[in-house]
């Protein structure tokens, strides 16, 4: 009896596993035509590839990394295709022949946006100029390192392209205090004497808070010390870019960031 019951539940395994890396029907597949490439390119990643790769294609138990990984990045379009179409042979990648050559397309698509390069395709900016913006205009050196130049009380920009979209890029510029994390809210302190400081938190207790002003220097401060501690719901970013520059300088800005990130921190020439 225990016999036919291990039997019958590594047969349940086995034919799950093949529903996980099979194909899926063809009606499910062709469902998403209708929502247009970029809709349908993302359905069928979810519901053929995320089982093995995770719904980033930061990978899993079953496949690869193949968003982050950069052999995978380097990768044509035509490879890619090859690929998923074909499989390959001696690993867990089967065959999605069942796949038009469309719906393949249009979840390389996709993939690209995971990988960040789709970002490429989106703008039409000069990261030279680009270049210029984020180290003179925006003032975002500021605050923000890139390419090992810039300041550091906000995050290093040099690989941020590599896994966000140009449009990601662009909100969070004109943007940003949309969903704004917790920690980097600023934090506004008057001290007894009067002074005021403006940064954010990087840590806090009961007893003392510590400090990290624009200018990158750490304060230490007694709470006791403090007359008031305020914590406004606003990034130290400024929120006005979408005003401050134009549509191109925007484009330029992103341009800059997605050039950056696959060129190890030296802004990219536009082909001829």
């Amino acid at each position: 009896m225990a016999r036919k019951l291990l039997r019958f539940s590594m047969l349940m395994l086995l034919a799950y596993a093949g529903q996980v890396c099979a194909p899926p029907p063809l009606q499910a597949q062709q469902s998403g035509k209708a929502a247009g490439g970029a809709v349908e390119g993302k359905q069928i990643f979810i519901t053929t590839c995320a089982a093995c790769h995770g719904l980033d294609g930061g990978g899993g138990e079953h496949g690869p990394d193949i968003s982050h990984r950069r052999e995978v990045q380097r990768l044509s379009d035509k490879a890619l295709l090859q690929i998923v179409q074909g499989g390959v042979p001696g690993t867990g990648m089967p065959a999605f022949g069942s796949l038009g050559a469309d719906q393949v397309k249009a979840v390389i698509r996709y993939l690209r946006s995971l990988q960040g390069q789709a970002s490429a395709a989106e703008v039409s900016g000069d990261p030279r100029h680009g270049q210029a913006i984020f180290f003179g205009k925006a003032g975002c050196s500021q605050c923000h390192m890139a390419g090992g130049e810039g300041g550091f009380i906000a995050s290093d920009l040099s690989s941020y392209a590599s896994t966000s979209s140009a449009d990601d890029i662009r909100n969070a510029i004109t943007d940003p205090n949309r969903n704004l994390n917790p920690r980097k809210r600023t934090v506004v302190v008057t001290t007894a004497d009067g002074q005021t400081l403006t940064g954010i938190a990087r840590n806090e207790d009961n007893f003392t808070l510590q400090l990290q002003t624009i200018d990158g220097t750490l304060h230490l401060l007694a709470k006791t010390e403090l007359r008031s501690i305020e914590y406004q719901p606003r990034s130290l970013m400024p929120d006005d870019y979408a005003s401050r520059l134009s549509r191109q300088e925007l484009d330029d800005l992103v341009s800059y960031l997605v050039s950056i990130a696959r060129g190890n921190g030296k802004p990219q020439a536009e082909p001829e």
